[in-house]
């Protein structure tokens, strides 16, 4: 007689908690789980479905600051980007930056189908469905990029930039599996060990000043809340061992010590003379050319204008810029190598996005467009940013070839 096969046994769930890097520590009354997770993981989003399913909560803390916190709530954000005041605020950079950035980020979320910063909305969503307030504990991006910037030399800012225009061009895949090993404590460590020995202040300012700032952070809503003996924190595992040291070890006052971390270090003068000590050099090389002959300092005058004219509207014109854009580049690039508050790029952007005024869809498809590096000339915002950049950089080599040939012209006089 054949006995009935029943169905076959089910397999076990697995637990979403399993193997994720996860720290508990006490401080002041207050109970802290430091949920370390990977920026676009399936894995950190259900760790993080799980922790709040599983245990109770009175607070729930992510490593947003308010800008990228009110970003992420507003998808249509950088439909309401200002760009003619971000030209003349001199923000073009930090924008271009952080475009870039977030554009690399979903370059990789694309390979793994998983939405940038998707365990970062899962706890929002997630707490608010509570009714759990939500802390945004981290730094200010703006003030994180300006303070790296002003941490790193000259040689290490160029890495940076370089490094971004890379991971545009550049399109290895990462493997999940990559990406989950990151969070594993003994490798993240050594490898920011490593990194720390590369370059020490990228390495402060990127990381370590926010693992302090956003312990601070922590204990100040605790404090102010005064309801929370138990928080969640939801944080790049990058950022999970220094989180957790300045939570057990700092004692001073989180208040004043975030905004010590939010301080802008003082502008570095030098920049501003050099440019005025070049200035003066050059008028000096007119006026004694002037005074060696109308013809030697003419020619002087005229090779000046060529070569930082011309070079200038080269750069607008590899940026694609219009022929009035690249115009004003010619026009205005011999004037502003002269004036420290002046810049050429600026003045053939905003004439750039004055002729050519980006439509409400090329601000909708900015994030697509930046994943590409065809899509920063194809999109009217993006390729306003490169005609500020090249025109600024296509000016800076003709100031140095322009100075070099009247300084030829000066020695045959």
């Amino acid at each position: 007689m054949t006995e009935a096969l029943g169905p076959p046994p089910a397999e076990p769930a697995l637990d979403p908690l399993a193997g994720q890097p996860i720290v508990e520590l006490e401080r002041e009354g207050v109970h802290y789980t430091l949920l370390g997770t990977a920026h676009i993981s399936r894995a950190s989003v259900e760790a993080v479905h799980a922790l709040l399913a599983q245990e109770r909560f009175d607070a729930v803390a992510v490593e947003l600051c308010e800008p990228r916190y009110q970003a992420m709530r507003d998808p249509d954000a950088l439909a309401k980007l200002d760009l003619f005041r971000v030209i003349r605020e001199g923000k073009v950079g930090l924008v271009a930056a952080n475009l870039a950035l977030a554009a690399y980020q979903r370059r990789l979320s694309e390979q793994l189908g998983v939405e940038p910063g998707a365990e970062m909305r899962a706890a929002i969503e997630d707490g608010q469905r509570r009714g759990l307030p939500v802390w945004r504990i981290d730094r200010d991006v703006a003030i994180t990029l300006k303070r790296t910037s002003a941490a790193v030399g000259f040689w290490n800012r160029m890495m940076l930039m370089s490094g971004l225009l890379t991971s545009l061009v550049v399109s290895d895949k990462v493997e999940e599996e990559d990406i989950e090993r990151l969070k594993q404590g003994d490798l993240l460590e050594s490898t920011f060990g490593e990194f720390a020995q590369r370059s020490e202040p990228l390495y402060r300012a990127l990381i370590a000043e926010r693992d302090q700032y956003m312990a601070a952070a922590l204990r100040e809503e605790a404090a102010r809340s005064g309801r929370a003996p138990r928080v969640l924190a939801v944080v790049g595992a990058g950022h999970l061992a220094g989180l957790e040291r300045h939570l057990r070890e700092d004692t001073e006052a989180p208040a004043p010590l975030r905004q010590h971390l939010r301080e802008l270090p003082p502008s570095k003068p030098w920049g501003t003379w050099i440019t005025i000590a070049l200035a003066v050099l050059v008028i000096g090389g007119f006026v004694y050319g002037f005074s060696q002959g109308t013809d030697v300092g003419t020619d002087m005058l005229v090779r000046w204008v060529l070569i930082t004219g011309t070079l200038g509207a080269l750069g607008c014109l590899i940026a694609g810029g219009h022929p009035l854009s690249i115009l004003s580049a010619f026009a205005v690039s011999p004037v502003t190598p002269l004036h420290p508050l002046l810049s050429s790029g600026m003045v053939s952007a905003l004439v750039e996005a004055r002729l050519r005024r980006p439509t409400v869809a090329d601000f909708h498809s900015l994030r697509d467009d930046a994943t590409s590096l065809g899509g920063w000339w194809r999109n009217r915002v993006s390729r306003v940013f490169l005609n500020f950049f090249f025109t600024n950089m296509g000016t800076a080599i003709g100031f140095y070839t322009a100075g070099w040939a009247m300084f030829k012209v000066v020695s045959s006089a």
